[in-house]
């Protein structure tokens, strides 16, 4: 059998918050950084305000990207983005409307969204790891086994 041992299990878990994290902080940073374009992509998707869906998509890829490398509130944090994942996939990718080319392409994207939601939902479960900024939450190294 296979055993990891909690410097390399704490070790992964931070890989997989810095992996899980950068999608975030790259589209949360793009739409901080071209906020206009944010905008229309909100109103082509027909997100209802499209300024305020801006605003709270850009809050919430940077913010929670930010607390999720850092490791701050880790679970509650994963699960809010698990679930903005499964909205952003159902708003943004809804292949089963398409054909062609284009619902192929948008199916590729929907269940890379599944999948994201998979890994935050584990990050979730396991906890941020001993190297985070935890304040008093559940490390990996502290799951009993």
């Amino acid at each position: 059998m296979f055993t990891i041992n909690a410097f390399s299990r704490d070790a992964l878990l931070l890989t997989a918050r810095l992996l899980l994290a950068t999608l975030f902080l790259v589209m949360g940073w793009g739409k901080l950084s071209d906020f206009g374009g944010a905008v229309a992509y909100m109103a082509q998707t027909h997100a209802p305000f499209p300024e305020l869906a801006a605003v709270l998509a850009t809050v919430t890829e940077l913010g929670i990207g930010l607390a999720i490398v850092a490791g701050v509130l880790t679970t509650p944090l994963a699960l809010i983005l698990a679930a903005y994942t499964l909205i952003t996939g159902l708003i943004g990718h809804p292949f089963w409307n398409m054909s062609g080319m284009l619902r192929y392409d948008n199916m590729i994207h929907f269940y890379k969204n599944i999948s994201i939601i998979g890994g935050l939902l584990a990050l979730a479960a396991t906890g941020p790891g001993r190297f985070a900024l935890a304040f008093g939450q559940r490390t990996g190294s502290d799951i009993r086994r």
